[in-house]
């Protein structure tokens, strides 16, 4: 049996990304499955919860357009006290009397909505000088990183409680959590960090296609195993589908290009009948391969 195709993990508290990819394997493993090509479609923070994409097989070859997509998270923001990673884990580092109320948090939210500039955390993934801020900040040094530009599609206040408050939001690429919970903490005149924080979309992946590592082991070790992957097309559910004729998917296998061809300019997923063949880009009559696909 070739797996092709997603598992999108409800990641659970305290894991790395890189270990949910490892609790995959394993269930496989244990099931008797064969270990295709596996990676994850973007790192998820250890204290983060939520839906993880986990691409198998040909599915790695669009694991990068995660990167790239829109990301949905939910998080509380723990109002009084900033600490050092801007979540529950580092030292306090701040203090603030302020408990700003319902109201108070509604009416900044506008401000955060939209195109911003957003300076990472220094507790982050992010490269300076070849290191990796989150190991030069443990060492004790200052991290200075650049302010980014990003868009925040949606921001909505959740719940209150007298110390703290609960979001929903819709970011771009590249934005950080915890920097926004800091942020808005400031805007208010006090400050802040996330104590909790769970991701509920990535690209087309919803928290309504995630499963538990429990349940993944459940079904692998079924009599239809092929039940715990969506189809490796379900990552492309944005990209407009193109019909191609027998002769134009060999073409298109051996990376040739297409001319003279009707398809409209864009990113389009050739399929033969129901078979994806690549994901090309279409551009005045010329249709050239971005990724292709071997099913």
């Amino acid at each position: 049996m070739t797996l092709n195709g997603w598992i999108i993990l409800d990641k659970p508290l305290g894991l790395t990304s890189a270990q949910g990819v490892a609790a995959v394997k394993r269930a496989l493993r244990t099931a008797g499955l064969p270990i295709p090509r596996i990676g994850h479609g973007g790192t998820l923070d250890p204290l983060a919860t939520g839906v993880l994409p986990i691409a198998l097989g040909e599915a790695t070859k669009l694991a990068g357009r995660m990167l790239d997509a829109n990301k949905g998270y939910d998080f509380t923001v723990q109002f009084g006290s900033e600490t050092a990673t801007l979540d529950s884990e580092g030292e306090i580092i701040a203090s603030s009397d302020v408990r700003p109320d319902a109201a108070a948090i509604a009416a900044i939210l506008p401000r955060f909505t939209g195109p911003i500039i957003q300076v990472p955390p220094q507790y982050s993934a992010l490269k300076v000088d070849g290191q990796r801020a989150y190991a030069l900040a443990r060492a004790g040094e200052t991290v200075a990183l650049a302010a980014r530009q990003l868009t925040i599609h949606s921001l909505t206040l959740i719940a209150t409680t007298a110390d703290s408050a609960s979001f929903s939001t819709l970011v771009s690429k590249g934005t950080y959590i915890r920097s926004l919970a800091r942020d808005i903490a400031i805007a208010l005149g006090s400050v802040g960090h996330v104590t909790m924080l769970r991701r509920t979309r990535s690209g087309p992946f919803t928290l309504a296609q995630a499963i538990s590592l429990d349940k993944l082991a459940e079904l692998v070790q079924g009599p239809a195993p092929e039940q715990a992957l969506l189809p490796l097309m379900t990552g492309l559910d944005d990209i407009p589908a193109l019909a191609i004729t027998p002769d134009e998917a060999a073409a298109l296998k051996q990376g040739r290009k297409l001319v003279g061809h009707p398809a409209s300019n864009g990113t389009h997923l050739a399929s033969l009948g129901s078979v994806p063949v690549a994901l090309v880009e279409a551009h005045q009559g010329e249709v050239r391969v971005l990724r292709g696909f071997n099913l």
